[in-house]
């Protein structure tokens, strides 16, 4: 595909079996093209109408199995209401949700534990400014694979389109003459990222005079460089007792930094999100003689201190 990044649909394995994350939007629309072009015959199309959009969601959840019958693949459509758990959790929160629930009973069904992504370049930009927002500790993005616990499942998650821009994709679909849904919503000040892709990106573009998107994605590539120094070292350090739980008193013996990165790579392999620095910080503190045998942890989850280990209990 001339133009396009198209590495991992040229060497990925093809007869594999793959679920395949589709809206019916350019992105995810692109995603099902190119998987189509490149011989992946095995692939369950995956769509969940998230019950905000009424009759709009209805036409697409009818579009994406149109396109699943077209290239020959199983298409599982489902649907949810937020109502109820957007009364604890904003909207983003509840929706990602509702879909790594789906994708676990349609990896239960179909005995396959990988799912595709249609996240780009641009979608990085945002979740990096995010979580700059948000008090990460460092530059926080989506990894090209991730595999994560979903409702009992360990699935992986996988980008392929990662490296690609929004507007490289859309001048694809278009030169190829193929459609795609338009989200109307997606122009609504009603959520972060709409937000940060609508206002603040292009505020800080005009700021700035200079692709801000492209700018956040080399500091990331930095930040990566210094996170596998990172890991070398969590790895060297060997906290981690046989089954799998931290051993305080080697984490009591290392420096500050290392035991944060130590802490923040275990909750992380366990599945937690939304590791700022405050919430990191406020882990490392169970070391400490006389702290509380516990701290609290997105997802209903905890991080327990119990005879001389730490461990994490809960949902």
């Amino acid at each position: 595909m001339p133009g396009l990044e198209t590495s991992w649909f040229d060497d990925a394995p093809k007869r594999r079996r793959y679920l395949a994350g589709i809206s019916g939007g350019a992105d995810s629309v692109a995603l099902l093209e190119m998987l189509k072009l490149h011989g992946f015959r095995d692939v369950i199309v995956c769509h969940l109408d998230h019950g905000l959009r009424g009759r709009a969601a209805a036409a697409d959840a009818k579009f994406v199995a149109k396109l699943a019958a077209a290239a020959g693949y199983q298409c599982e459509s489902g649907k949810v209401d937020l109502g109820p758990r957007m009364e604890s959790v904003s909207m983003e929160t509840a929706a990602r949700e509702a879909r790594h629930r789906f994708f676990a009973a349609c990896s239960r069904k179909h005995r396959c534990p990988r799912v595709l992504l249609a996240h780009h370049a641009d979608d990085q930009a945002e979740t990096l400014l995010w979580n700059l927002l948000r008090g990460s500790r460092g530059l926080a993005g989506m990894r090209a694979s991730q595999t994560i616990g979903c409702d009992g499942r360990r699935i992986e998650f996988m980008r392929p389109l990662l490296s690609l821009r929004r507007q490289e994709l859309r001048d694809w679909l278009a030169a190829r003459k193929i459609a795609w849904r338009e989200d109307a919503s997606n122009a609504l000040p009603v959520a972060v990222r709409n937000r940060l892709r609508n206002e603040a990106l292009p505020l800080l573009a005009e700021i700035a005079r200079r692709d801000v998107t492209e700018s956040l994605l080399r500091a990331a590539e930095a930040s990566a460089d210094q996170r596998a120094i990172e890991r070398w070292a969590v790895a060297q350090a060997g906290v981690r007792d046989p089954q799998g739980r931290l051993h305080v008193p080697k984490l009591r013996s290392l420096p500050p930094e290392l035991q944060a990165a130590c802490v923040h790579d275990y909750l992380m392999d366990a599945g937690v999100t939304g590791l700022s620095r405050d919430l990191i910080g406020r882990c490392t503190l169970l070391l400490a003689d006389g702290s509380p045998p516990a701290v609290n942890l997105p997802g209903g989850k905890c991080l327990r201190r119990k005879a001389g280990r730490m461990f994490v209990v809960g949902a």
